[in-house]
């Protein structure tokens, strides 16, 4: 990620709407935005699949493991505003294969911090699952609000 760009953009768009970049409460805005650009997308530097290492049980496993209420965060794509909400995943386990739960909510953060919008990163969760444990079957929901729907456009969570 390049900082330097993204606070000469800031600059550029504080220019655009009538800010002075230069105003006191201003002066370190582009730096602010740019780390938080850095820590909001920081899944782009992770590989979720390598967070759902297989563990190996000695008893076969193949009953359903629910991970319910996944806090995440992430930026819309088409308009940069944030989402936020919960992801529920289930999957069934191949025999022997099953991931620990944490591993499960490892990958989640580490796609919903990209640019997303929640049908892919939906998807982009149940993949990673099933290229990475090769499960039985797995199923993601995801109950989100999104900035873009509730502070402009509809107005309706």
């Amino acid at each position: 990620m390049d900082k330097k760009k993204i606070e000469k953009a800031v600059e550029m768009i504080l220019e655009a709407i009538g800010e002075d970049p230069s105003r006191e409460g201003l002066k370190r805005t582009p730096q602010r935005v740019a780390e938080m650009f850095e820590e909001v997308l920081s899944g782009y530097s992770q590989v979720p699949a390598k967070e759902l290492r297989v563990h190996y049980e000695k008893e076969n496993y193949e009953e359903i493991v629910l991970v319910r209420d996944i806090p995440l965060y992430s930026i819309c794509e088409h308009h940069m505003l944030p989402f936020f909400g919960k992801a529920h995943v289930a999957y069934m386990p191949h025999r022997d294969r099953v991931a620990g739960l944490s591993k499960i909510v490892r990958a989640v953060e580490a796609l919903a911090r990209r640019l997303q919008v929640q049908e892919r990163l939906t998807k982009q969760i149940a993949d990673t699952i099933m290229e990475a444990i090769a499960p039985q079957g797995v199923l993601v929901v995801i109950e989100a609000e999104h900035f873009c729907m509730t502070m402009r456009g509809i107005r309706k969570a």
